[in-house]
């Protein structure tokens, strides 16, 4: 039997590796592209940049250093060059393929950062599997801007697991979803009609405001947001205004909110500071052809019609008053059930007329007796 070379020998003692194959190698040397690796073989293994990372122009020197190990999967046993080429991402993806299959039949819930705001969705990467998230389904509300979710780690669940296809989408949707719904539980077992609750402006619009209450959203009307008059609801809140509330009804999962707490109803003493036959003073708040409203203090409006503004026939009310005016008019009529009362100038300047004639009969009752007076002692 022929004795063997030590060149021979030494080739025997190495193993032998095939593509596809999964190896340990130690890092020998390390240049900003490659990564030289002894993998045990008679050939050392070559790992570029790209089969390493999917990030571009990484400096792998200051990823790795000699020494280290790694686990490896080869791609090429002979480049042609005598080297074997290896492949760190793609085992990762191996990986990280069998890791989102697990997470999407245990329906798991998933966290990883941003990579990419796409036109329509989010690009997340969970060991180096790249996992596409519609807009649809980033949010519960549509959201036409999603640069706010650059880099930021959000959760999710995978929808649809495609291997083939490479297809992997995710779903952040339906946890919010989920989340919401729980919370809404915990608020409607917690509240009741009568109740003062906190809340964040979350919408306004020309009708009213929506207030996030913490799982449910109220809805303060415009009708409800004082006891006076507001015009505009945009003017009188903006979205993250923080508000007290009381909850006026709730009806299934709508809440009609208010902020007419009845410690601040001014109708509440209007009996007496309004009684009928009392004279007041308000400004003119608006105009109709058929009368003026005046305002009396803030949630407190009367009627001044157009008939009672003056003993003189007017057409409207516009021809002799102006909004802001300041009037003094005498209460006709009080109905504090239906919360209405009636204003009148005419009847002041009845009852003022009405005294002047009595305060000139009274003179010339006093002139009468006088001369009656006078001529008695004439006789005399």
């Amino acid at each position: 039997m022929s004795e063997l070379t030590f060149e021979q020998m030494l080739e025997e003692s190495l193993k032998t590796i095939h593509t596809g194959e999964v190896v340990e190698g130690t890092v020998i040397d390390v240049k900003p592209e490659e990564i030289v690796l002894n993998i045990g073989y008679k050939s050392d293994g070559i790992l570029t940049r790209n089969e390493y990372t999917n990030e571009p122009n990484v400096d792998l020197t200051t990823i790795v250093k000699p020494g280290d190990t790694m686990e490896v999967k080869v791609l090429k046993v002979n480049d042609g060059e005598g080297q074997v080429l290896l492949t760190y991402k793609r085992l990762a993806a191996d990986r990280g393929n069998k890791r989102i299959e697990e997470a999407y039949n245990n329906k798991e819930v998933l966290t990883a950062k941003v990579a990419q705001v796409l036109d329509g969705g989010l690009s997340v990467v969970v060991e180096e599997v790249k996992i596409f998230i519609p807009a649809s389904l980033v949010s519960d509300s549509y959201e036409k801007d999603l640069t706010k979710y650059a880099g930021q780690d959000i959760q999710f669940v995978i929808s649809e697991y495609n291997p083939k296809r490479r297809r992997y989408i995710g779903d952040r949707k339906q946890l919010l979803l989920a989340e919401k719904a729980e919370l809404q539980k915990k608020l409607f077992e917690s509240i009741k009609e009568g109740d003062t609750v906190e809340g964040v402006v979350k919408n306004v619009t020309d009708f009213g405001a929506f207030i996030d209450l913490g799982g449910a959203d109220g809805l303060l009307h415009i009708s409800e947001m004082s006891w006076g008059r507001v015009e505009n609801p945009r003017k009188a809140f903006k979205v993250g205004d923080k508000l007290k509330v009381l909850i006026k009804e709730i009806s299934g999962t709508k809440i009609a909110l208010s902020l007419k707490f009845e410690d601040a109803n001014p109708w509440k003493d209007a009996a007496k500071k309004y009684a009928i036959g009392s004279e007041v003073t308000g400004k003119v708040a608006r105009m109709t052809d058929f009368g003026a409203f005046i305002e009396l203090e803030t949630g407190i409006d009367a009627l001044l019609h157009v008939s009672q503004i003056s003993r003189e026939h007017i057409d409207k009310p516009s021809d002799v008053l102006k909004t802001g005016e300041e009037v003094t008019a005498k209460v006709v009529d009080f109905n504090e059930e239906a919360k209405k009362i009636s204003l009148s100038i005419k009847a002041m300047m009845v009852q003022e007329a009405a005294k002047t004639a009595d305060e000139d009969a009274d003179v010339v009752s006093v002139d009468i007796e006088s001369v009656i007076a006078s001529e008695e002692d004439g006789e005399a």
